[in-house]
């Protein structure tokens, strides 16, 4: 938005539609010149009037974030979201009671009603649950938000939910976990069952690097082997004890290692 004028409460940006806003005086960048471009978050104060602030928000409408509560109150819960306005979560919108302090992976929309920006814990109803436009093998950003019987229930690139079953995840998953995976495949039905590490050869490539590496810096020798539990082999390599024993074969089939009693060691 451009910065149009400056008043005794602030500076009033405005777009290319003729739509203007305020922007109090404590958000304004320094050294500001009239017709300066900044980019700008608009909400609505106490009295529903729209105020706009260069803070960066968590979360923004139609988007899904990991937000903490501050204060619950008569109407709901009110979550922290990054700028001078907390987000309320109404009681309605809450698949259990929230509690101060706590946090909780959250949706932005804007009330019909009101037409102010309100939040809702209930990620089910606004995630969708048919894939669209994705593919076997694609990376793709997640947000972990749900432990089920089958695995962990994820927000796949803050639009569709994923599946990542218990038996192919070696590492802590706690809730509101963002980070990027990949798309296993997606079923007849459109559902999207995801991995954690890439799929195929390439997974393993990557794996017999990660290998290479931890030999070269444990000096040449890898205390581990075929009877190493998978917790031993999860904690020295992140991995799961399957797809070391293939990333070792690799190696070995390609004179990269020699197996001993003791461990793995470089090939001479």
């Amino acid at each position: 938005m451009s910065i149009l004028r400056e008043t005794g409460s602030g500076l009033f940006l405005g777009n290319e539609e003729g739509d203007e806003v305020l922007l109090p005086f404590k958000y304004a960048p320094p050294g500001f010149e009239i017709d300066d471009v900044i980019d700008a978050f608009i909400y609505t104060d106490d009295q529903n009037r729209p105020i706009a602030t260069t803070q960066t928000p968590l979360i923004t409408v139609g988007k899904f974030a990991y937000l903490t509560v501050t204060s619950v109150e008569s109407m709901g819960a009110f979550m922290d979201i990054g700028i001078h306005k907390d987000l309320l979560v109404p009681f309605k919108e809450q698949a259990k009671r929230m509690m101060a302090g706590r946090s909780y992976v959250i949706h932005m929309y804007l009330d019909k009603v009101s037409g102010r920006m309100t939040g809702s814990a209930l990620i089910n109803k606004y995630v969708k649950s048919e894939a669209s436009g994705l593919e076997a093998g694609e990376e793709v950003e997640i947000l972990i938000y749900e432990k089920t019987e089958l695995g962990y229930n994820a927000i796949v690139n803050q639009e569709f939910r994923g599946l990542l079953y218990h038996s192919e995840i070696f590492e802590p998953l706690p809730i509101g976990f963002d980070r990027n995976a990949f798309v296993k495949q997606i079923r007849p039905d459109n559902r999207i069952d995801l991995l954690l590490r890439k799929p195929g050869h390439e997974h393993i490539d990557q794996s017999a690097t990660d290998i290479l590496d931890a030999i070269k810096y444990y000096k040449g020798h890898l205390p581990l082997h075929d009877k190493s539990t998978p917790e031993e082999i999860y904690k020295v390599m992140g991995m799961s004890k399957k797809t070391f024993k293939k990333a070792v074969g690799s190696l070995y089939k390609s004179r990269l290692i020699r197996l001993e009693d003791d461990g793995i060691h470089l090939a001479e």
